[in-house]
């Protein structure tokens, strides 16, 4: 796996005042996925929501209202499969990553079919839907998958939930990476830059809809999103039952006047199995405070969809058991 780059530093600068020096930090990593998509900036909120570092303004007096002592910091990489095999490995505490890809990687099935399950896999909570992209470029001649033959087509990096999701489809429309298509494994905002200058003929993403890196193509070079027929998506839908219908709005992206029929699946964070069950418990905890609601509203685009009614959707893997002790205190859990 590539060297994970450090993005955030969700606490700041420590202050060297006598209250920090009482009291040791801990740190937390929340390995993402590359720039130009949403586990990037999502894992920024979420360190931010979660930090308090020693020498903080208590919660009930304007500061920090997450895990006292705590420093969270949001990582970029791969994005889903490397996440949870950097959970599994311990080179991160924490990561985002596709329900279908954390229920696979728990399991030993799927794409990590003849590998050892990732036993260590525990969720925390489910995030919010992300959409299959089929991204085409303005002008584009082509209307089906069947047109994809032979030409270059974006699929999502080595090691991401997006080229597994972006695999899933292409396969189900009969066309074989490197056989029937060019793929080309690149990130999101790679894509779409390859595609503005016509080095690509379409590429296909798995992400929350809008995308900071499809929303930037569309504003400039504009876009066409081509709509997944019903019969691909119930091929994909047996094969990877985590998926669900879902359509793309119009109102995602400018210059796409109708919605966009096509597949999503749920984003979720995950956690190690070592960590304690008091420490998952107090991030749970904070993720849910009003506090940390106001954050996302304002954040991202996708936060005001990270709600306590979806938390517990598509758990195919273990609660971690701090974050189970959480939802039953709140009543989400029986």
């Amino acid at each position: 796996m590539r060297k994970i780059i450090t993005a955030v530093v969700a606490a700041g600068a420590l202050l060297a005042t006598s209250a920090v020096s009482a009291q040791t930090p801990s740190f937390f990593r929340i390995v993402s996925g590359s720039a130009g998509g949403n586990y990037f900036p999502m894992a920024g909120l979420l360190a931010n929501a979660i930090s308090n570092p020693p020498g903080s303004r208590p919660c009930d007096k304007g500061g920090s209202c997450g895990v006292p002592g705590l420093i969270a910091i949001g990582q970029s990489a791969n994005g889903s499969v490397a996440n949870v095999n950097a959970i599994q490995s311990g080179a991160a505490e924490s990561g985002l990553a596709q329900s279908d890809v954390a229920y696979w990687a728990y399991t030993g099935t799927g794409v990590f079919e003849g590998k050892a399950p990732l036993t260590k896999l525990r969720a925390i909570a489910t995030l919010y839907p992300e959409h299959i992209h089929v991204v085409l470029p303005k002008k584009s001649n082509l209307k089906t998958f069947s047109d994809m033959k032979g030409k270059r087509i974006g699929v999502g990096l080595p090691a991401s939930g997006a080229q597994v999701g972006a695999l899933l489809i292409l396969n189900a429309a009969g066309l074989e990476k490197n056989k029937d298509f060019t793929a080309e494994e690149l990130n999101t905002s790679q894509s779409a830059e390859r595609l503005a200058d016509g080095q690509l003929d379409a590429f296909l993403t798995v992400t929350g809809a809008p995308s900071s890196g499809i929303a930037q193509l569309a504003s400039t070079a504009g876009l066409q999103l081509m709509s997944i027929p019903k019969s691909i998506q119930d091929m994909v839908i047996k094969k990877a039952p985590f998926y669900f219908g879902s359509p793309i709005p119009a109102s995602a992206y400018e210059g796409v006047s109708t919605d966009t029929a096509t597949l999503a699946v749920a984003a979720q964070w995950l956690v190690s199995a070592d960590q304690s069950e008091e420490l998952v418990y107090g991030i749970t905890k904070a993720l849910w405070n009003k506090n940390t609601r106001k954050l996302l509203d304002r954040g991202h685009a996708k936060g005001k969809d990270v709600q306590t009614s979806s938390a517990l959707d598509a758990i195919g893997i273990p609660l971690h058991p701090g974050a189970e002790r959480f939802y039953k205190e709140a009543g989400l859990l029986k």
